[in-house]
């Protein structure tokens, strides 16, 4: 199991806690590595962490000795860079007006303790857990400080010496709610090679991975030595004791799934979707000037921006009707809008420009299913035809009575596929990255086109396993395999 080291700068400043074994001063860690061969996760908890003082040291050196610290050099560095964190918060005023007491609503500044992400006052739990994740740091004092609107002033690491008895009792814990995160079960998991943290989220509505496929890798895993854990969004402090993340959850840039893909990067682990991915498959007006940019074939494609309308006007002419409207960052066929007129059209841009500045504009391709082609690492791994829901020009129906939708599949060996179909959608992958992608394609009599990559593509039991079958999810986990491998050789 990892082994847990908590270092304080002077032994006095443990003195309201039990003794622990656990527990050694700055100078003994300094002076004498501990944690041996096992995963070490160390809480660094001096008094200071300036530059080139004993807490960064400790720091410094426990990563130098490849130990997972809190906080890490990079937090350190960033605490003292204020413009990372002089910025108005959202809904601050709001939070802030039911934390203050009766009475209070002249106050102009104030601040709360937050331990590991944890703080006393509910209306802010949500803030401190975000600041927590931007700064992972385990006792971090937050500012507030109001003119026209709240906003946070200062971030500040704090000593442990600092506390009072009610704050020493709450920083105890949440001490052991993060400790036994770090050690949560005995690890017969050492029987693996490999862990690997699986993002999802039960609750998700329309995930990439239904129930059945996420067992299915996480068996597939086994038999190759990796242990796969399925982890949600409130697990974000656990990431640095795995190899790798694996997310089967839809991706989004200002969602916690891409801070999951941020971290995980950031401590080196193997990470498919990675951010870069995330980014660019994400955005759709970004994806298609990428695409572009490498000539490959698109459907002819309109950028709308919102305070030109003169470009609305002019559109039915260089696009034809019917054409269709998609909001930037939309999935699994939300936000897309097909209009026949163009009173439809002034009326779907007006709706879509409320939430989004530009949005894309593409002339309507009619086809009776779309190409998914699955791509790892630069390989087709499985070619599907996606059907389009019933009475319905899309494969997800989202406007039918109770639940979306969908049309029927038929899954193929991708050397069955069109030659043409698999060649475009590897091209398409190119300039995104090496990771696990689906790659959307329609197929007409005269033109095969890129409609978009998808970075977090779906993998449901049944569907696209439909041929391989657990060949499917054993090829998947064989590359994070692979990854690792070469991570842990030292090999880029």
């Amino acid at each position: 199991m990892s082994r847990l080291v908590i270092v304080v700068e002077k032994a006095s400043d443990w003195g309201s806690y039990y003794p622990s074994d656990n527990v050694v001063t700055a100078m003994d860690y300094l002076r004498e590595p501990v944690g041996g061969e096992e995963r070490t996760h160390v809480v660094n908890l001096c008094r200071s962490y300036k530059y080139l003082g004993t807490g960064y040291y400790v720091s410094l050196l426990g990563e130098a000795r490849g130990h997972r610290v809190i906080p890490s050099v990079r937090t350190i560095n960033d605490l003292r860079k204020r413009a990372l964190y002089g910025l108005d918060v959202e809904d601050l005023n709001q939070k802030l007006a039911n934390f203050l007491p009766a009475g209070g609503r002249d106050t102009t500044d104030l601040g709360i303790l937050v331990y590991f992400g944890e703080t006393s006052y509910p209306a802010l739990k949500d803030l401190a857990r975000q600041v927590f994740e931007l700064f992972p740091c385990p006792l971090l004092r937050i500012e507030f400080e109001r003119e026209r609107v709240w906003r946070i002033s200062a971030i500040k690491p704090i000593g442990l010496h600092t506390l009072d008895d009610p704050q020493e009792d709450a920083f105890a814990q949440s001490l052991d709610a993060f400790s036994k995160k770090l050690w949560r079960k005995p690890r017969a998991r050492r029987q693996y090679r490999y862990d690997l943290a699986m993002l999802v989220d039960p609750e998700e509505a329309m995930p990439p991975s239904d129930r059945k496929a996420l067992k299915s890798f996480i068996a597939a895993g086994k038999e190759i030595g990796i242990e796969v854990d399925p982890i949600g969004k409130n697990d974000y402090t656990r990431l640095a004791e795995y190899d790798g993340l694996f997310i089967r959850e839809t991706t989004a840039l200002d969602h916690h799934t891409y801070r999951f893909a941020h971290k995980a990067e950031r401590e080196g682990m193997v990470v498919i979707d990675d951010p870069t991915s995330i980014l660019r498959c994400t955005n759709k007006i970004y994806l298609h000037d990428l695409l572009r940019s490498r000539k490959l074939a698109v459907p002819r494609t309109e950028i709308l921006y919102k305070d030109d309308p003169r470009q609305l006007k002019e559109l039915p002419e260089r696009l034809g009707l019917p054409m269709v409207l998609k909001i930037p960052d939309g999935s699994f066929s939300r936000g897309v809008v097909k209009v026949d007129s163009v009173e439809a059209l002034e009326k779907a841009a007006a709706e879509l420009f409320q939430s989004t500045a530009l949005v894309i504009a593409q002339e309507f391709l009619y086809t009776e299913y779309d190409w998914r082609v699955g791509v790892l690492n630069h390989e087709a791994l499985y070619a599907c035809q996606y059907f389009m829901s019933r009475g319905h020009w899309q494969i997800y129906n989202h406007g039918a009575k109770g639940s979306a939708k969908s049309g029927g599949f038929k899954t193929l060996p991708v050397r069955e596929a069109p030659a043409e179909v698999i060649k475009l959608a590897l091209k398409a992958t190119q300039p995104i990255g090496d990771g696990l992608y689906g790659v959307d394609i329609k197929q007409t009599k005269d033109r095969v086109v890129v409609i978009e990559v998808n970075d977090n593509p779906s993998v449901d039991a049944g569907v696209e396993d439909a041929y391989l079958g657990e060949d499917l999810y054993r090829r998947i986990m064989e590359e994070f395999l692979r990854r690792m491998q070469r991570k842990r050789l030292g090999v880029a």
